[in-house]
């Protein structure tokens, strides 16, 4: 069970995996665009390589030999998984499910058009003409996204006409990768967002955590709470959508599935093929694993005989105000005195304004007041300040 992984991406979900795997005894190649990623701070070793030049990838790749490829972003020449599968090194989840997932296009046409899965309406623009078009047809306000990205980066909402040459160039400007074409959304009335972790076993059945709530800004996750505050059955119905994607994909490893409820029932938004930044939320002890020790048990092959859940929780994202380097917190001693919590800071080298640069997290019993261990959470994020030279 001894196996040498190459992880694609090297953030702060790449570290808390890191972590779960040299505690399970493997070795990790941390891979990123720039020195000191955070994953490369806990790895075995670690390569610097842009992960769009298809070359430089099969050279890292041909260089340390991996059993294992775990992606944890995007912006990755995805389509050479393909090759690597047939050499037979693992790929996480598998190659088919890495290209569809890092493409907004594809994983949104199979669950619409392939499984009957209840999406928002969309439509797809590759210039700024056919996004006038598609604003029409799905109607304002709608939100426009770059097939390739995430967290939030190059989203837009529209609500005017006049909004729309700056979402396109929004788009093409943060967008990851080479794609140029966006899909535009119709604007969901929906009540609440979850993210619904779920685990695909090369042995066994899928395994779904408890719903995590959540809260974004810009795109991004601000907090999040397990368990979210949901009827039982749209947490079932949210189940059987994320199984039957899952299974379409195929592979093993952990998903973050994203709803909408809505007050006539669930829509299905997005899906990650790794760990979730609103999943940082079982770092509070809410599972008997957290989200990163089932993808590091589900990528090994590991059995993962159940998952229980252990105590309410929240996460609350610390970020930057400020652009810099080597970034300090003070106010971490205050956050850190509150009880029944705990605290993560990433290690990032340079701060810049809504960088995501640690997570407060709280707990209490199982059945204590969600909102009130969310609003813990926030208190102690704000108490931390990110200062740079």
């Amino acid at each position: 069970m001894l196996k040498k992984i190459l992880l694609l991406g090297s953030g702060e979900l790449g570290k808390e995996f890191v972590i779960a795997a040299q505690r399970l005894g493997q070795t990790v190649i941390a891979v990123d665009s720039y020195e000191g990623a955070p994953a490369m701070q806990v790895a075995d070793a670690c390569e610097v390589i842009n992960m769009l030049d298809g070359e430089a990838l099969d050279a890292v790749v041909a260089k340390h030999q991996p059993d294992i490829i775990v992606p944890e972003i995007e912006a990755i020449r995805t389509e050479r998984f393909y090759d690597y599968e047939a050499q037979g090194i693992q790929v996480v989840p598998s190659a088919k499910a890495a290209n569809f997932t890092m493409d907004r296009r594809a994983i949104r046409d199979l669950a619409a058009k392939e499984l009957g899965v209840r999406t928002a309406e969309y439509r797809y623009a590759s210039s700024l003409e056919e996004m006038y078009q598609a604003v029409e047809v799905v109607g304002m306000p709608c939100v426009v996204k770059p097939l390739m990205s995430s967290s939030g980066k190059g989203q837009s909402v529209i609500k005017s006409t006049e909004d729309v040459q700056k979402a396109w160039e929004i788009a093409g400007a943060k967008g990851r990768g080479d794609a140029g074409e966006v899909i535009v959304e119709a604007f969901v009335n929906f009540t609440s967002e979850i993210t619904l972790l779920t685990v695909s076993q090369q042995k066994g059945e899928t395994l779904f955590c408890p719903a995590i709530g959540h809260v974004q800004e810009r795109g991004d996750y601000q907090q999040s709470w397990q368990p979210a505050l949901i009827s039982e059955k749209d947490e079932q119905a949210a189940r059987e959508i994320a199984g039957k994607v899952t299974k379409a994909l195929g592979g093993a490893g952990i998903w973050g599935v994203e709803f909408f409820i809505c007050p006539d029932g669930v829509v299905f938004s997005e899906l990650s093929p790794r760990p979730h930044d609103t999943g940082m939320v079982t770092l509070a002890g809410t599972q008997n694993f957290n989200e990163f020790e089932l993808h590091c048990r589900a990528v090994l092959g590991l059995p993962i005989p159940e998952i229980t859940r252990e105590r309410s929780g929240a996460s609350a994202v610390i970020l930057s105000g400020v652009e810099g380097e080597c970034p300090t917190y003070p106010g971490l001693e205050i956050a850190a005195a509150y009880p029944k919590s705990d605290l993560r800071i990433f290690g990032k080298s340079t701060a810049r304004p809504y960088r995501r640069m640690g997570v407060a997290l709280a707990y209490d019993e199982v059945n204590a007041n969600v909102k009130a261990i969310v609003e813990r959470a926030k208190e102690m994020a704000a108490q931390v300040k990110v200062v740079v030279e």
